[in-house]
């Protein structure tokens, strides 16, 4: 075996239903009349994490997420295939899981504690820890029913993060709970991972993966789809998110994902959608001195050709940080620009001028074409849609007495 903390080969779990409860009983004694009917929610699923890596895991609903934790965790039995793990794993699932609803919180701990394999002294040395990190106060000595599900949250990632894992396994169960909590559980999970913990971390906060990790794996229907650094999984993830959208359209045309168009600049296996509708796209990163400075005017230019007419184009853009944190994202329909019809081969220009008030660092630029739009952010057709259109670096500017994300400007009075 591999020196891989977690080695999965060729996984499948299958649930099997029956028509009648009674055909069940019978199979389990070997008499296997009625042949069940299965869906597999796992198929095939290979794929290793060496120490200290930090791995997120998307896809839709039904995609197989929770089921593949569970049965890393051994919570689910493998229909087929093969898991390998070393060293210990932490897991925060489902909410509640594991805890009596009559015992105290405290009580609950203890008892969670030893299942992590912990010793009794083990388990009741960490007690302190766990009550000081949950802040439950007083409730911590209450029985976990009177909980609310944040406070459930709280106790169930305080009991798994007790000591360092080896492998730690976060769920959705992090989308529960006030902001401040999130905050602190997000700072907890980061600093296990750079003390080398192995992050295995299933959300459906694209922010929050890209923040936490720098290798993604993609679920479609019970299926490993794509294992690659996390930009490029989120990018083929959102893309395959609009084709789906579109192709449930009225009248929709049909699109492709293209791997990577000519001429585009980005990554090797960078994903955009299109439509084989945009004939030309030049973007341009304009200012007045032919750099890009904090603090001074900055216009981004998007000049777009289409191959047929289009009653409403529309052009978007947005911005994100080397985190992946979204700083901006608009289009000249939510920001109420009249938009003009295009035929064939016209060329339709948007610029949008601001003040570049980031700090100096690299930012990445998406970019989106669409026509016809109704709501408050939809589309009938999207043309064009490249989750990093190209990379570009802000400098230093003038005013340098300020660090952060951007700069707010403040008015500043001692009184």
């Amino acid at each position: 075996m591999s020196q891989s903390v977690l080695e999965v080969q060729g996984l499948g779990k299958c649930f099997f239903s029956f028509p009648r409860e009674r055909y069940r009983f019978m199979s389990w004694i070997g008499i296997n009349r009625h042949a069940p009917a299965e869906h597999w929610a796992l198929a095939d699923v290979s794929f290793r994490l060496e120490p200290g890596e930090a791995v997120g895991v998307i896809g839709e609903n039904a995609a197989g997420k929770s089921t593949l934790l569970k049965l890393i965790t051994g919570t689910l039995r493998p229909t087929r295939g093969h898991i390998w793990t070393r060293g210990n794993i932490a897991a925060i699932l489902e909410l509640g899981m594991g805890f009596n609803p009559e015992f105290t919180g405290r009580r609950n701990a203890y008892h969670a504690a030893g299942l992590l394999g912990l010793s009794r002294s083990e388990s009741m040395g960490v007690l302190p820890g766990i009550c000081e990190f949950s802040e439950l106060g007083a409730y911590f000595d209450r029985p976990v029913r009177t909980y609310s599900s944040g406070m459930q949250m709280r106790l169930a990632f305080a009991v798994a993060t007790a000591r360092r894992p080896d492998i730690l396994i976060v769920d959705e169960a992090l989308s529960v709970g006030d902001a401040y909590f999130q905050h602190k559980c997000m700072q907890r999970i980061r600093s296990f991972r750079d003390d080398g913990t192995t992050l295995l971390f299933v959300s459906h906060s694209q922010d929050a993966v890209r923040m936490l990790c720098s290798r993604g794996m993609l679920l479609q229907a019970g299926r490993l789809v794509m294992d690659a650094d996390m930009a490029s999984v989120i990018d083929y993830y959102r893309a395959s998110l609009v084709k789906k959208c579109e192709q449930n359209a009225p009248g929709d045309p049909g699109s492709r994902m293209d791997a990577m168009l000519p001429g585009l600049p980005g990554r090797h296996q960078k994903t955009v959608l299109s439509r084989d509708t945009v004939d030309t796209l030049e973007v341009q990163l304009v200012s007045a001195t032919g750099e890009i400075r904090s603090g001074e005017e900055m216009t981004i230019r998007v000049r777009a050709s289409f191959t047929q007419d289009y009653p409403d184009p529309h052009v978007g853009i947005g911005l994100r940080n080397r985190l992946g944190m979204i700083i901006y994202e608009a289009n000249t329909y939510t920001l109420g620009c009249p938009a003009r019809p295009v035929g064939a081969f016209d060329v339709l220009t948007a610029e949008f001028t601001f003040q570049c008030d980031f700090y100096p660092d690299t930012y990445e630029l998406m970019i989106g074409l669409a026509d016809t739009g109704y709501g408050r952010d939809a589309f009938a057709r999207s043309l064009f849609f490249d989750q990093s259109y190209l990379v570009f670096e802000v400098l230093a500017g003038p005013e340098t007495g300020w660090s952060g994300l951007c700069n707010i400007r403040p008015r500043v009075s001692l009184i």
